[in-house]
């Protein structure tokens, strides 16, 4: 007897959603003026620091002012005025990674990088895609951004997909086909995600300051404890 598909096959199918990746944010705006007082002399000493490179391309090329370069501090995990910040950076990195399902029993999770940076005021500024090696956390808390500057993009991490990638229907929507997805952001967001994720900063036109803090985080296996 000839089977008839439509009518004996199950019309209601099961979706089970595997293998997602999470990304977590929040607003904590009450933070910018401080951290931002503190991230000034960092963001002095590498435009002090990049002057004359800056200033002999110029003479060289043509004068584009500070155009395409990104400022970045020297690390922050040292200085004491950063000292909360990163414990709670460090401490919520913990809390996320035990809710993505990992056992941290025999782990310790560290702090392992932070800094500050600042886009060109004359515009250019940008990273490229890539993600951060032998870290599980990372994130980003912006001191200075509005609409007009530049923005976090997150790539899917899945080769397969993009790979096989279709057309999407839309665009402007985040569903299972999406190859990128682009934050909107504004000063005292606050961004944690996986460090495995592929991520990158639109190119900044320049209209206005854009300022981050961006740290990783990493859970290290603890010393095993002979004849414990």
């Amino acid at each position: 007897m000839a089977i008839k598909f439509a009518e004996e096959f199950p019309k209601d199918l099961n979706r089970t959603d595997i293998f997602p990746t999470p990304v977590w944010s929040a607003q904590a705006p009450e933070h910018i003026k401080q951290l931002n007082k503190y991230s000034d002399p960092y963001i002095v000493a590498s435009k002090k620091h990049f002057k004359p490179m800056i200033d002999k391309r110029n003479k060289e090329y043509g004068n584009k002012k500070d155009m395409g370069h990104v400022f970045h501090s020297t690390t922050l995990i040292q200085d004491e005025n950063f000292m909360a910040f990163h414990q709670y950076v460090t401490l919520t990195s913990r809390n996320l990674l035990i809710e993505m399902g990992y056992d941290l029993s025999k782990f310790d999770v560290t702090l392992t990088e932070s800094w500050v940076q600042e886009f060109a005021k004359a515009g250019g500024g940008h990273h490229t895609l890539h993600t951060h090696w032998n870290g599980h956390i990372s994130g980003f808390y912006f001191l200075n951004a509005s609409e007009c500057t530049s923005k976090p993009v997150f790539h899917d991490p899945r080769p397969g997909h993009a790979m096989n990638g279709l057309p999407l229907k839309s665009t402007t929507e985040i569903t299972y086909g999406s190859p990128e997805v682009h934050y909107k952001v504004k000063p005292g967001t606050l961004i944690f995600f996986p460090s495995y994720l592929p991520h990158l900063f639109s190119v900044d036109v320049g209209y206005e300051p854009f300022r981050f803090i961006h740290w990783n985080v990493q859970a290290i296996p603890k010393p095993n404890k002979i004849g414990v």
